[in-house]
């Protein structure tokens, strides 16, 4: 059917039946003996035409400004803006790197200049709360005003009484203001970013979601790894988001991917994953692979906050190293000794004078490190260079059920080849959790298109030879680098690797100025 859209903000098509009943004010109008109806081009009509079978556009590619943005839409945030204006219940199984928050706010803000949604709250991981949500509104949609839902339960509720446009809490953090956020009429889209969280229905937060989300009117689960947990584990994330796809008990969905085979143990049907990805729909999905107008190879950068304590013991530090610069002490010989405990303390564990592992809550970052690896399509490694944040990156991978591989300086050289031929030629391992400098300069390890670094090395041949293990002869997939940082320190570095600059020299401006540490 020929469907056309007017410059005066109508669509015009031959008469259909279904959609005159629907929109009743319809013009009709008889054109060379062809039967023609007009109706206003907005967001209804093309939901409802898409409904009735017809390929309608998306008014939002044509009737939005993009909110002004610094910078064009991908193609792929085009097609997910689109895809999430049109379905009013959905999932953007995008992965890591496609641009999906910006895509979502964009879709929100185009249903909030249209008149079709008034606010919305975004449901996410606390350590991308700041860092990813807030940030992309601050950058690309300056006009929008959001409130970020963290602290004392007082302090949320009073910026909750505050007037925004969205509003950003953390998943655990909806609990603390469940009441008041019930008690409003006037959220009308809610995001749920890595959806997957919800995977136990027995959850007492899962619970509480699926009710909330009962009366909204435009429900995104967002999540890179749906089904990461098994298949049976997208049951949950559907009785949030489109209850009308699964049945309304587990046990009824878990017969139908699983197979009984005692009266504990249950095995995945051979078509378990794909009778899992069909009940999360409607869906989009696009791989950094898709994104054409993306380097072949992606540098991003994740800021994450230091905890009360990681501050405090900073801030000590760059005194005492100031004190060292006036007095002399500091030396281009031991300005990287110096730096290392700064990058320690930065990551969440240091030595202290005993030689004895300290922690300093430095859990943001590992739920960030966590948050990045669900979201990867395909296999990730992860670059810690001290051992003991090495064994902290392997507790919490362990306690999250993700398989993986530690290679360490100690791990055996039979024991370590074994792990890179697994990695590279089986499914076996989604994680390589790895200090940098011992990876061979020649493995290949291209079934990984993810690497995270924890923290900056101090050595630029170990940063650049490290990335190159899955950049080489045989990688089918866009790359992405994912450096996070939480101090100046951290940023600092990064640069310095970027910009190839890692001359001892260097180390030592670090310390003679004086804000370039500075928390």
């Amino acid at each position: 059917m020929s469907i056309h859209v007017t410059p005066s903000g109508k669509v015009v098509m031959p008469f259909h039946g279904a959609m005159a009943a629907v929109f009743p004010e319809h013009e009709r109008k008889l054109v060379a003996g062809t039967d023609y109806m007009a109706l206003p081009y907005d967001v209804s009509t093309a939901i409802m035409a898409r409904r009735f079978g017809l390929d309608m556009p998306a008014p939002v590619l044509s009737q939005y400004d993009w909110g002004n943005a610094p910078r064009t839409p991908f193609e792929v945030q085009r097609q997910t803006v689109s895809f999430l204006t049109l379905n009013t219940h959905a999932y953007v199984l995008n992965g890591m790197g496609t641009g999906k928050t910006l895509s979502a706010l964009w879709a929100f803000d185009f249903l909030r200049v249209t008149g079709f949604a008034r606010r919305a709250l975004i449901v996410a991981p606390v350590s991308t709360l700041y860092a990813t949500w807030a940030s992309e509104i601050f950058n690309n949609l300056p006009h929008l005003k959001y409130v970020v839902l963290d602290g004392t339960k007082g302090r949320r509720l009073k910026r909750l009484n505050e007037d925004w446009d969205v509003a950003i809490v953390n998943h655990d953090g909806v609990k603390v203001v469940l009441e008041a956020l019930n008690a409003r009429d006037d959220i009308d889209v809610l995001v749920l970013d890595e959806l997957a969280v919800y995977r136990n229905g027995r959850a007492a937060r899962t619970k509480e979601m699926i009710k909330f989300a009962a009366n909204k009117s435009w429900v995104w689960g967002m999540t890179g790894s749906p089904a990461s947990m098994g298949p049976i584990s997208v049951w949950a994330q559907c009785q949030i988001v489109t209850p009308h796809t699964v049945p309304k008990y587990f046990g009824h969905f878990q017969k139908a991917v699983q197979t009984k085979l005692s009266q504990f143990r249950w095995e995945d049907k051979p078509d378990a994953l794909e009778r899992a990805l069909d009940v999360m729909q409607p869906s989009v999905r696009f791989s950094l692979d898709d994104v054409i107008e993306l380097p072949a190879q992606v540098m991003q950068h994740l800021d994450v906050p230091m905890s009360a304590k990681q501050k405090t013991v900073y801030k000590a530090m760059t005194e005492a190293a100031a004190a060292m610069v006036d007095s002399g002490d500091v030396t281009a010989a031991n300005a990287g000794a110096l730096l290392n405990k700064l990058l320690q303390i930065s990551a969440g564990w240091v030595y202290n004078s005993q030689g004895q592992i300290v922690e300093l809550d430095g859990g943001a970052r590992l739920d960030a490190c966590i948050d990045a690896i669900t979201s990867a399509s395909g296999k990730v490694i992860v670059f810690a260079n001290f051992k003991h944040v090495v064994a902290g990156i392997s507790e919490r991978l362990t306690a999250e059920g993700i398989e993986f591989a530690t290679i360490t300086g100690e791990t055996p050289s039979a024991t370590r080849t074994q792990i890179f031929h697994d990695f590279q030629n089986t499914s076996k391992y989604k994680v390589l959790d790895a200090a940098p400098g011992a990876m061979a300069h020649g493995v290949t390890l291209t079934e990984a298109d993810t690497v995270i670094w924890y923290g900056p090395t101090l050595s630029l041949e170990t940063y650049n030879q490290a990335n190159a293990r899955i950049r080489r002869i045989g990688q089918r997939r866009k790359q992405l680098i994912l450096h996070l940082c939480s101090s100046p320190a951290e940023r600092r570095m990064y640069k310095n690797l970027e910009n190839r600059d890692m001359t001892q020299t260097k180390l030592l401006d670090l310390f003679r100025d004086r804000t370039a540490l500075a928390v």
